[in-house]
């Protein structure tokens, strides 16, 4: 009893703190801060929050590309002194130097644009439409395609290089969003941040798409098994070694495994000559965990491999022979050895919040990492492997609480042995298009599949089955208990998390026109989206319209329906009413992931019409209706 008393009333403080906490911040919008440890609220900070950076072709000058300021700066490369700061798009998110490094390309991926710096004048020259989230753009050596990488219409566009115009697209995997130039320039290589479709409650596919550069074709498509979340890739510099980070889940056992090595593996895929077949290997190793590997560098020697993860706040150095040599005497991949990587890893150097990019010098002697949630850049000694110097970015120096909370999100210190942070299963506080089996309710019981954040505010309660009636019930207990396997945060860092999930944007809808209106389908489907009647005249009764339990801005009443979807694997069939932001993006659905496209949900899984009544709908009305859906 006194257990419980304590856990009551630790939630009411954290909820009274959240509550002090989120009036401030609703009250001055999305971009107001509230410092909850200083008594200040309302705060107008805006951080850069770096995530890559280039040497210009002359060495003498350091880009940076800043996400949330959305600029790129220019710095001395020697002091790191500030030059000048570019403008570009909303959400820059990739950029890369033409051959000639005349020109610098910046894809915007909340703006679906590429921005053109002439790097002479430092200024923007152009800006050129591109397809859905480009995330990385990179311009073949003989300047006759640029290659953008579009997550969410999960293709490459190619584009010309003078004009922007584009000449045709490539079908990539799911996510595509990191390129990477072969060391010859005769392909390019782009990874995928989420899974490619599978059948349900099968191994998560991901892939690496290798495209021929001269002919503007798909060339290979390198399957990854059981890798779920591609980022960087790197080459050694004779071009027989391809390094891809990867995140690799093991999301079809029930999380309790947690304490037995982990819900990820956090691994690298090695490919080329040097290494014949692809060949993943672990970076973890028992109580010390790489998580969430992203920015990737191969020395020009080809002696050591650095790699920036995240959620650990660290970048692993490998040595690269003796890599090589375990490989070789032990053929096949090993991601679930967690003494594997004691033959390989040398080294685990901490650095800021959330390292993303990595470059080396010219000589490779030294290695900048940028800290996307510190606002700066460490340089670490390649030889050594020792961090000699942090230098901090022009910006604000106080700690927000959404910076605060941002940085509890991508953490993963909190966790067992520092496995995971929320981050590992939220993308880039999205989704990962997967689903989990959680134990609360049992092992093999109620199956969910991993629902988007993305405006999440005012749509609890949370979890399918509506248990959690708000986030800090949602993102401390049960994180805590399930996920973590501890209680460590204290309230105000709970209330700093929540109010950082809450403050969320949802990313520009695609599916609408630019001035808000419908098109001729679209209007067909939202019609039958609040039709009171069916085509036979008979009445619907209001709780099986569509827009009865996908009602508001949101698409949720936020209450809780059965709608004859509950598999075997359940224990109950009434489940929480999803919000439709950005539906048309987050496949799978259903609670259990176990439909593939918005389709299945009625020609599947909508027998009995418990779902909305749709069985009397023409495959052209449903596709109305759906094309409805993709704009909420």
């Amino acid at each position: 009893m006194s257990g419980l008393r304590v856990f009551s009333v630790r939630i009411g403080l954290a909820s009274a703190a959240f509550a002090v906490v989120l009036a401030a911040h609703d009250r001055t919008g999305f971009n107001a801060q509230a410092s909850a440890t200083s008594g200040l609220t309302g705060e107008q900070l805006e951080y850069a929050s770096p995530v890559e950076l280039l040497y210009s072709a002359s060495g003498t000058q350091l880009y940076v590309l800043c996400q949330e300021s959305a600029e790129v700066r220019v710095l001395d490369a020697r002091t790191y002194k500030e030059i000048k700061r570019i403008e570009v798009g909303r959400v820059p998110r990739g950029f890369s130097l033409s051959p000639r490094g005349d020109r610098l390309y910046v894809a915007n991926s909340w703006d679906d644009t590429i921005s053109v710096i002439d790097t002479h004048s430092l200024e923007v020259i152009s800006t050129w439409p591109v397809a859905a989230e480009p995330s990385s753009v990179v311009e073949d050596r003989e300047g006759k395609h640029l290659f953008v990488a579009n997550r969410i219409s999960n293709d490459v566009a190619v584009l010309d290089p003078q004009t922007g115009a584009e000449e045709k697209r490539l079908a990539a995997g799911r996510g595509a969003s990191y390129i990477t130039s072969s060391p010859d320039g005769g392909r390019v290589y782009i990874t995928h941040v989420y899974p490619n479709p599978t059948p349900h409650r099968t191994a998560p596919q991901s892939e690496i798409t290798v495209v021929d550069v001269q002919r503007a074709v798909v060339g290979d498509r390198i399957a990854l098994p059981s890798v779920a979340h591609g980022f960087h890739i790197a080459f050694s510099a004779d071009g027989r070694l391809g390094v891809a980070a990867g995140l690799h889940p093991r999301n079809l056992v029930p999380l309790a495994h947690l304490d037995h090595a982990g819900a990820f593996t956090d691994t690298l895929t090695l490919f080329g000559a040097d290494v014949g077949a692809p060949v993943e290997i672990p970076l973890d190793e028992l109580e010390r965990y790489a998580v969430r590997p992203f920015g990737v560098a191969i020395t020009p020697d080809k002696s050591r491999i650095f790699v920036t993860c995240g959620g650990s706040e660290e970048v692993t150095v490998i040595d690269v022979p003796r890599l090589l040599r375990y490989i070789r005497s032990h053929p096949g991949s090993h991601s679930d050895d967690l003494a594997a990587s004691a033959n390989y890893v040398i080294s685990r150097i901490p650095v800021g919040h959330d390292p993303r990019g990595v470059l080396l010098t010219r000589d490779g002697t030294k290695l900048l990492v940028v800290n996307r949630l510190d606002d700066s850049i460490s340089v670490i000694d390649t030889r050594t492997s020792r961090l000699t110097s942090t230098f901090p970015l022009e910006g604000p120096k106080r700690i927000s609480v959404l910076r605060k909370g941002e940085q509890t999100f991508y953490t993963a210190r909190y966790s067992f042995q520092g496995q995971i942070g929320c981050a590992n299963c939220h993308i880039d506080s999205t989704f990962d298009g997967l689903q989990w089996d959680l134990e609360p309710d049992g092992f093999g019981r109620d199956i969910v599949d991993n629902r988007p954040i993305e405006a999440v505010k005012d749509t609890e309660p949370f979890k399918w089955n509506g248990g959690n009636p708000n986030l800090p019930t949602e993102c401390g207990p049960r994180t805590e208990k399930y996920f973590w396997r501890a209680e460590n945060y204290d309230d105000l860092t709970l209330t700093d998390l929540a109010v950082y999930v809450r403050s969320l944007p949802p990313r520009p809808n695609r599916f609408r026109l630019p001035g808000g209106e419908l098109t001729v389908s679209q209007e067909r489907g939202k019609t039958l989206f609040n039709r009171s009647v069916d085509k036979f005249r008979n009445p619907i009764p209001e709780t099986n319209r569509c827009g009865y339990c996908h009602s508001g801005s949101k698409g949720t009443n936020q209450k809780s329906f059965d709608v004859g979807t509950k598999k075997t694997t359940d224990n109950s069939g009434l489940l929480d009413t999803p919000q439709l932001t950005n539906i048309a993006i987050t496949g799978p659905y259903l609670h259990d992931g176990s439909a593939n496209t918005l389709e299945q949900i009625w020609t599947v899984f909508n027998p009995e019409d418990k779902h909305g009544r749709t069985n009397d709908l023409t495959k052209d009305e449903l596709n109305d209706l759906i094309q409805y859906l993709r704009t909420r």
